[in-house]
């Protein structure tokens, strides 16, 4: 393959290579409200929407007009600009969280810089996250739990030095008693608490809103910045995110994705007093060429302009619902041992019975030997899903009626293709 010249496994990203579902990677070429076209011409139905910035479908009218109108004013000053004004003025607008903003260039980048704001509040080095999350690929955050209730973690990736892990504290979700004692056993070391609310790169894994809440409290309590990573769920299951559907308050918050339009783009953003922690207000230093670049500003400004109508959400949702549960119908009348869990509009299959999973341990062990035949087949019949079974799917506003119609009729028969074969 050409692409293997040039990157390493023949991607910019790995989970792009098709290793888990087998065959190649498919190469895209267009892509229109709900559809996408690869290099040999084939349509499908797009379910991953980039990874979930697309809550608006492919090259969407306004979004477009935003991008060529501002690129042809050209495409980055390095310095201030009224886009970044006006997206900022936006989001905080509408988003009772948040009291100051700074953009970046990715989600990881956001997770990263809300980190060091944490540690350069609070004087304070630990981090405390939680298996199954992922905050993007920052050496602290790159760690997986180690042995025991309460514990430090381990690198997940070669090439993080031992004593970016030895910061790192990894519990497992939804385990209030795990988390205290990890609380306790570091008391008055811990900068920051990082989950992402409504874990989402590793399953769905939709947390217990007490669980989150008494985050919420022993944060308070013992002086710990508490971060919510809405880099998936920001923007998706409400303007508000994860913060709004439970009501809680974090100290800091990540973003990416949606607030971009389909554009490079991060932010984090918190109280006026942590942020007035960053450089050049504080000592805190986080600078980027690129970050509030025009483009992606205005690209961001266009799509949140649509997403905060009246009845955006609750649309999305309904049909999420309905396209969830004529599939979960159909599996549960053929007695199949699967569950398609969903928030909003992000959904996830799942190979398994239960009727929750709140922990990567509650994965069934065979799901990617079953995802493997499920999504080659839905790639036959014109459905793009992420090729992994560990990443979630979602809808667009794109998506038609006809299109979530046709996807049920597919899912359904790649749940009879997997069990009857």
């Amino acid at each position: 393959m050409e692409a293997k010249k040039y990157f390493p496994g023949g991607v910019n990203s790995p989970v792009r290579a098709f290793k888990s579902v087998g065959g190649n990677p498919l190469f895209f070429e267009r892509g229109k409200g709900s559809h996408v076209w690869d290099a040999d011409g084939n349509e499908f139905i797009d379910f991953c929407c980039s990874w979930g910035p697309l809550i608006l479908g492919h090259a969407n009218d306004a979004v477009t007009e935003a991008i060529c109108t501002t690129a042809a004013k050209g495409a980055s000053f390095g310095a201030p600009t009224r886009e970044e004004n006006e997206l900022a003025s936006f989001i905080l607008q509408h988003h009772k969280y948040l009291e100051k903003i700074r953009f970046v260039s990715s989600g990881t980048e956001a997770a990263m810089s809300a980190i060091r704001l944490a540690r350069g509040y609070t004087g304070r080095d630990k981090v405390l996250k939680f298996e199954g999350c992922y905050h993007g690929h920052v050496d602290a955050l790159l760690v997986k739990a180690g042995s025991g209730l309460a514990t430090l973690g381990t690198s997940s990736s070669a090439g993080i030095p031992q004593a970016y892990v030895n910061e790192t504290i990894v519990v497992p979700l939804n385990d209030i008693e795990a988390f205290d004692a990890a609380v306790e056993m570091y008391r008055g070391q811990i900068a920051v608490v990082a989950i992402e609310p409504v874990p989402a790169n590793n399953g769905l894994l939709i947390q217990d809103g007490v669980f989150l809440k008494h985050l919420r409290e022993v944060c308070t309590r013992e002086g710990i910045v508490l971060l919510f990573d809405e880099v998936i769920s920001g923007f998706r299951l409400g303007f508000e995110g994860a913060s709004g559907y439970y009501g809680i308050q974090p100290d800091v918050l990540a973003f990416g994705k949606i607030i971009g339009g389909g554009m490079p783009v991060g932010a984090y953003g918190a109280s006026a007093e942590i942020m007035s922690q960053i450089a050049p207000d504080g000592p805190v230093y986080q600078a980027g060429t690129l970050s509030g670049n025009p483009v992606a500003m205005a690209a961001g400004l266009a799509q949140l302009k649509e997403c905060a109508k009246p009845g955006f959400y609750e649309e999305l949702e309904r049909k999420t619902k309905k396209m969830v549960d004529a599939i979960q119908a159909h599996a549960d009348q053929k007695n199949y041992v699967f569950r398609i869990f969903h928030m909003g509009s992000i959904f996830w299959v799942s190979f398994s019975k239960e009727k929750s999973i709140r922990r990567m341990d509650e994965i069934p062990e065979n799901s990617g030997q079953l995802f493997a035949p499920f999504h080659r087949f839905l790639l036959e019949r014109g459905i793009y899903l992420g090729p992994s079974g560990y990443e979630v799917g979602f809808v667009s506003a794109a998506h038609t009626d006809a299109d979530i119609e046709k996807a049920i009729v597919d899912f359904c028969d790649a749940l009879d293709h997997v069990y009857n074969k």
